[in-house]
């Protein structure tokens, strides 16, 4: 008796709702999709009128010496890429991309592994494991540069009873660029962490309780159905973090500013120099240009490599 009178309630709601919606005026019906597309609009002008005028000013040769500029075309992607400075710029922007993007996945998908056992101390670790991303990471660089001070640093100070005191970490290229990635590595392997524990909580566990019925061991079974099913959530942290890493700025100017020399001058401190030190906006805005390209390539060859990934997992979980 009941199961009627809800029935009844329920389609008496459903009438009442119908009703209302008739009695809202045509106009306004037909006007409502367009109203709620209005933020994604408003957001999508903010985005593009900046990238759209910066792309303007590239056709000139404004500077601060130059305050009317002349038109000049594609000049200063010319100049860009006739310089040697900017293979150099390419060549550390690569080498730090590819290094804290494989760093971070490598360690990152180890403490998504261990931290997947449901236990005490795992569960307290995964709370502690967020907290370098809580740190902006120009605030985490100072903090690591202080720490690496040869003289007062902590870091020397820990390593000086093993004989390794006094080590000038960040004033040779190499150890400038492997302080760089260390420092990224500390503040990003945390994310990667959290995608690859969310992937491995996420894998079914019919094919795992199959494998341990035939007896397969550890490692069979981590490289024939955990890998190639968490790999693309693995692929996700991966796309994010080489992307970021492309046009990282703040970790490496705050830690060596560059140096020494220009040896860790990677494209987005390339742009900042030009365009703001020595005042070639259009130059530097240049710059910013080819970096965008660079990355939006890169993303594009990631994501359909995704797309195939995610088709072998899903082959591989059926």
């Amino acid at each position: 008796m009941s199961s009627l009178s809800e029935t009844g309630h329920g389609a008496a709601s459903r009438e009442e709702v119908k009703r209302a919606a008739r009695s809202v005026p045509g106009w306004r019906r037909s006007l409502r999709p367009y109203l709620l597309i209005v933020p994604a609009l408003l957001v999508t002008g903010g985005i593009l009128y900046p990238f759209g005028l910066g792309l303007y000013y590239t056709v000139f040769d404004f500077s601060a010496s130059k305050p009317v500029p002349d038109v000049v075309g594609l000049e200063n992607y010319r100049r860009i890429f006739a310089q040697s400075a900017f293979w150099d710029s390419a060549r550390v922007t690569l080498l730090y991309a590819v290094g804290a993007a494989a760093v971070e996945t490598v360690l990152g998908v180890g403490v998504a592994l261990l931290l997947h056992r449901s236990t005490l101390v795992g569960r307290v670790l995964e709370k502690i494991l967020i907290l370098p991303l809580m740190i902006a990471p120009v605030i985490a660089a100072i903090m690591w540069k202080l720490m690496l001070q040869p003289s007062v640093g902590v870091i020397n100070y820990l390593l000086k009873p093993f004989g390794l005191g006094g080590v000038q970490w960040t004033d040779t290229p190499t150890g400038a660029l492997l302080t760089s990635i260390a420092v990224d590595t500390w503040v990003y392997t945390p994310f990667v962490a959290i995608l690859a524990l969310a992937g491995l909580r996420s894998l079914p566990s019919s094919p795992f309780e199959a494998a341990a019925v035939d007896g397969a061991t550890w490692w069979f079974t981590f490289r024939k159905l955990t890998l190639p099913m968490l790999w693309p959530y693995v692929l996700v942290a991966v796309i994010f973090r080489f992307m970021d890493s492309l046009k990282v700025f703040d970790i490496i100017y705050a830690l060596t500013e560059g140096g020494p020399g220009d040896s860790t001058v990677v494209l987005q401190i390339r742009a900042y120099l030009e365009a703001i030190r020595f005042q070639r906006y259009s130059f530097g805005i240049s710059y910013t240009i080819v970096l965008w390209a660079v990355v939006y390539i890169a993303a594009m060859v990631l994501v359909r490599y995704l797309g195939r990934i995610n088709s072998r997992a899903a082959e591989v979980t059926e």
